[in-house]
């Protein structure tokens, strides 16, 4: 419920911007809102994220920024809508916000053929073992053609694994099965027949019993409570020192002490990671790892897929200011 004491919506909303976004979006920006850009892309300290959420009508956070249950209380009567550029809201605390009625839209559906593509180009990285080809070309230590050399494994007719089918994993679905994957996944929710017929897809209700029965692990379910630690120790010792595991959704989601040390027992043959679980800071132990490709959260990191986030962040705050609900309101985590 909203909070009356709170001011009627500006038609011309301050927005704080916390990162540096392309240039198109903050122009637009400018012209329609009382913008406070970003323009060094610093990442706010707590300290300024405080500051900056008690001065403005709407706040425009990324993943970086932890607006938690404190910052919010103390954001004061002003800060009226949280239009987080991204669509995973797990930095953001939903109830504490509803509590003090302030609306957190988010920007779904944009990013979901980028991260997809990254997706696929992680799982035939990791088993052909295009990293380790790219370093040895690169140290001038390559001698050349041999039979046995940079020997690695075809994907084709492998069985993958996702965890979580929604749009992002129904996409990299469809490009898995182009390349003669069989298609396995584990949802809360079973997909409609026809879906799962148009991709191939074998429905698991249990996610330990789908670990066991394939070749390759990806996942792309939302960090919330009920995934944080979803793999952990005894779900990575379920699957076998044949499976490679990716990960281009969100840290944290993994168990990445027991990855790493099933990567080091040779118990698991490779990972392609793109989110870490206490990122920016990597464990050392897997940067030395020659069987696991790492890329820095760039999943999402194309300028189409940028610049359509900015459009619909502006389409929420717009139809904020104008009195209306926003098209991509989260309600408790859910659109």
């Amino acid at each position: 419920m909203a909070d009356p004491a709170r001011p009627p919506r500006p038609r011309r909303p301050r927005v704080i911007v916390t990162r540096r976004l392309p240039d198109p979006v903050i122009e637009r920006m400018g012209e329609l809102f009382e913008l406070v850009p970003n323009l060094d892309d610093h990442a706010f300290t707590r300290d300024e994220l405080a500051t900056a959420m008690a001065d403005c009508d709407v706040l425009v956070p990324t993943v970086t920024d932890h607006v938690d249950a404190d910052l919010i209380a103390g954001s004061g009567e002003r800060l009226r809508l949280i239009a987080n550029y991204g669509a995973g809201v797990n930095h953001i605390d939903l109830k504490a916000a509803r509590a003090c009625g302030i609306v957190v839209t988010n920007t779904p559906g944009v990013l979901t053929e980028d991260t997809a593509d990254m997706t696929m180009a992680l799982i035939l990285s990791v088993p052909r073992r295009l990293a380790e080809g790219e370093k040895l070309v690169r140290s001038g230590q390559w001698t050349g053609w041999s039979p046995c050399a940079m020997l690695g494994h075809r994907i084709g007719g492998k069985a993958l694994g996702i965890v979580g089918m929604g749009r992002i994993g129904q996409a990299v679905a469809a490009r898995a099965r182009a390349f003669g994957l069989t298609i396995h996944y584990h949802n809360r929710n079973r997909l409609p027949a026809v879906l799962e017929a148009q991709l191939g897809a074998t429905w698991h209700a249990e996610l330990d019993a789908m670990l066991t029965a394939i070749d390759i692990l990806t996942i792309h379910t939302p960090r919330n409570a009920d995934s944080e630690g979803l793999i952990d120790r005894r779900r990575i010792g379920l699957l076998g020192p044949h499976v490679y595991l990716i990960n281009a959704s969100r840290g944290g989601i993994v168990d990445e002490e027991a990855l790493v040390e099933a990567l080091e027992g040779g118990r698991l043959a490779g990972a392609g990671l793109d989110v870490w679980q206490f990122e920016p800071a990597i464990d050392p132990r897997l940067l030395a790892l020659p069987n696991v490709v790492m890329t820095p959260h760039m999943g999402s990191a194309t300028m189409e897929g940028r610049v359509a986030s900015g459009e619909k962040v502006i389409a929420n705050i717009r139809v904020w200011s104008d009195g209306h609900r926003p098209p991509d309101q989260v309600l408790d985590g859910l659109r």
